[in-house]
């Protein structure tokens, strides 16, 4: 699953999906839960049940959060349809991911469905709760990444998730530094939070810049517009491929531990790294083969 870019849409809104379905980003996350009115929920369940069904394994789709009514009735309805990934909202803790985890062995048990082909994504710094702890290493081998939520956190706060200048609140900035960390730790990707202005393109090219400096693997998007700069920021340029593949040649290939490439040594934190770039490249990992 490449996760560079991840486009919204609300379930419930056929038009917006369809456009979403053939925007080209990296993933669509039918959405069932901020952009859902209550009332529309269970209706914006089905659609998504009926888009999933004509397009299995493909999709993305934010449920409701634990604790709410709708949260069990999401996981029975759309598991059985097959998507890609479940995106779970203001994820509390790893205890959340486990049950999430187990709920979702049933669900395919017993709809018929592979085991262990739906994965998980987390919004794990929605509220301030979240970041008690973050340690979701090994807990589930369904999880696929962490994703970053500033504007939920912030709301938890109290405060304003952005300063006039654009920079983050120093309490969210914190935050995103733990979700980079714990990603790291659990060996998943890390998604960055949407940019709220669709009208401002050098802000989202700023952001986004800094997003993929910082370590990031992608970023969630909130309009279409906005899935060209994202994509390009976390795709790496042809001659990064190339020092990757060089990497992966030298030191994979032969089996040495240590290598000298362009006048530096390179060692098994270097590999690591040239496989990570490779996975994200145009190509993705089959140029690590070539």
């Amino acid at each position: 699953m490449r996760l560079r870019s991840l486009l919204f849409a609300p379930a419930d809104a056929p038009r917006k999906v369809e456009k979403a379905v053939g925007s080209g980003a990296d993933g669509v996350i039918l959405d069932l839960e901020d952009s859902v009115a209550p009332g529309a929920k269970e209706a914006a369940r089905d659609e998504a049940v009926t888009v999933l069904r004509a397009r299995p394994g493909a999709l993305i789709v934010r449920i409701n959060s634990r604790g709410t009514g709708w949260y069990l009735g999401d996981l029975a309805a759309l598991v059985p349809a097959r998507p890609a990934a479940i995106l779970l909202p203001k994820c509390t803790s790893p205890a959340d991911l486990l049950m999430l985890s187990g709920q979702i062995d049933v669900l395919e048990a017993a709809g018929g469905v592979p085991a262990g082909s739906v994965g998980v994504l987390l919004l794990a710094t929605e509220t301030a709760e979240s970041l008690k702890t973050m340690d979701y290493a090994g807990v589930s081998p369904r999880l696929r990444a962490l994703c970053f939520g500033a504007e939920d956190l912030s709301a938890d706060l109290g405060i304003s998730p952005r300063r006039p200048d654009g920079r983050l609140a120093a309490p969210v900035a914190a935050a995103r530094d733990r979700l980079l960390i714990a990603a790291a730790a659990a060996g998943v990707a890390a998604i960055d939070t949407p940019f709220p202005d669709p009208r401002d393109p050098a802000g989202l090219e700023d952001e986004t810049a800094a997003a993929a400096a910082d370590g990031f693997s992608g970023k969630l998007c909130i309009h279409p517009g906005q899935l060209e700069t994202v994509t390009a920021a976390f795709t790496p340029p042809p001659e990064r491929v190339a020092w990757a593949r060089e990497v992966v040649r030298l030191l994979e290939g032969s089996g040495a531990g240590v290598a000298i490439l362009d006048g530096k040594m390179i060692d098994i934190a270097h590999l690591k790294l040239a496989r990570r770039v490779l996975a994200m490249a145009p190509e993705g990992r089959s140029e690590e083969r070539s």
